[in-house]
């Protein structure tokens, strides 16, 4: 089969393309090269090897993307812009990005006949996790006061001000996105799934939780939390960790996901017809923002973490989710270990971005 990826020269997207040819699959990439994202000098090693061919335009342009899918079986929507954002002003962007972007794909599978998809989707659809009260009763956090956040009192609490246990939720739990990039991705999944039933395709949005390794993309406020630490680490600085470095997070290789990729698309061959089917993608295993940064500095040999205290509206305080119904229906587990991981993370160039120090 030959599988249009979007976004496929990106950080992901270019483990999954290596993923997908070892597979066997013929991949065709749809991918923009935009500056901010891949730097003046995009690294394009994985998108040469045998069988790939690549398509330089936006996923919101109905030409590129119309050119990009001809002779394509399946896609992989991963093009996104991502992270929290500098501010509300980035929102036009986020949304003409992902969604529009989205629904110009999605129309474009609708054209040409092609009706076998997997979304890129994140954990963030989530929002804070869940919670257990005192007596092991699940119960939703209030929402975080100003007040507290300000005077270091960063965990939620109940609706009677009473603490709480993070735990793990499932696929089932409440969707509630809590910033305009978790919007954009729930609203991705929505038009996946009206496509699917209107076109009786079969869909796999898979969650990403917090993904790292080679090729992350450095110096840039978009960039996850991983990227952030191991940037400050390049340049022989301390990691600065928000509030008080106790949010906990799923950590997951990316080549662990690009298997979960493959893994969804070869779901999509026996999945229900007009449907989509969510999934977990994570490690299983919980760890600390501030384990995050001290593994990174630790094993890059670079300063010692700074807690600051400091805090930004539209984070979560914790969300970890089970993986194990990606475990039990596609036989997809994460099989590269937190030490291991970090240890090559660390250590592994970074790409470089427009205005970026090059080492």
């Amino acid at each position: 089969m030959t599988i249009l990826v979007t976004g496929g020269a990106g950080f992901i997207g270019s483990h999954v393309v290596e993923a997908l040819v070892r597979a066997g699959h013929g991949v065709r990439v749809l991918d923009s090269l935009r500056a901010d994202v891949h730097g003046p000098d995009p690294d394009l090693a994985p998108i040469t090897l045998p069988g790939v061919d690549l398509v330089v335009g936006d996923v919101t342009s109905p030409s590129a993307v119309a050119a990009a899918v001809d002779g394509c079986d399946a896609a992989v929507h991963l093009a996104a812009k991502v992270g929290l954002g500098v501010d509300f002003a980035d929102t036009t962007d986020y949304v003409h990005t992902n969604t529009m972007g989205t629904a110009v794909l999605l129309a474009a599978l609708a054209d040409t006949g092609i009706r076998r998809l997997v979304l890129a989707s994140s954990m963030v659809v989530y929002g804070d996790g869940d919670y257990l009260d005192d007596t092991g009763r699940l119960v939703r956090p209030a929402p975080r006061r100003m007040e507290d956040l300000e005077a270091g009192r960063f965990d939620p609490t109940g609706p009677a001000g009473e603490p709480l246990i993070p735990t793990l939720v499932d696929e089932t739990s409440r969707l509630d996105p809590q910033n305009v990039y978790a919007a954009t991705k729930l609203h991705q999944e929505h038009l996946s799934e009206a496509w699917a039933r209107s076109t009786a395709g079969r869909a796999v949005a898979l969650r990403f939780h917090n993904v790292y390794g080679p090729r992350m993309p450095m110096n840039t406020p978009y960039a996850g939390v991983a990227s952030i630490f191991r940037s400050a680490v390049e340049r022989r600085e301390a990691p600065t960790v928000l509030e008080d470095g106790a949010q906990r997070r799923d950590l997951v290789h990316v080549r662990d996901v690009a298997d979960a990729v493959v893994a969804g698309l070869d779901a999509t061959t026996h999945a229900a017809t007009g449907s989509l089917a969510a999934y977990n993608v994570g490690s299983g295993i919980v760890h600390t923002i501030g384990q995050l940064a001290d593994a990174v500095s630790r094993a890059g040999g670079g300063p010692a973490p700074v807690v600051t205290g400091r805090y930004r509206i539209g984070d979560v305080r914790h969300i970890t989710a089970s993986s194990e119904r990606i475990a039990a229906e596609l036989g997809w587990r994460a099989r590269i270990g937190f030490t291991e991981g970090m240890r090559e993370f660390a250590l592994a160039p970074l790409r470089q971005r427009s205005g970026s120090a090059q080492r």
